[in-house]
């Protein structure tokens, strides 16, 4: 995961606990949590609007 070992994930845990505290750690999770799943969410209800690729893509119109 990213080039990172046990080692400095906790250290970077600890230093987060350290800067903004044991309290604010449960309100940024669920932050993160419902940011997740709105995202899924978004993108499961209308596959239409995400970008394509391939033969069925829109053609950028060349300017002269």
């Amino acid at each position: 995961m990213f080039g990172l070992g046990i080692w400095e994930l906790l250290i970077i845990l600890v230093l987060f606990i350290f800067f903004y505290g044991g309290k604010k750690l449960p309100q940024i999770g669920e932050g993160l949590g419902r940011m997740i799943s709105e995202f899924r969410k978004s993108s499961k209800d209308d596959p239409e609007t995400l970008p394509t690729r391939g033969k069925n893509a829109p053609q950028h119109e060349k300017r002269p």
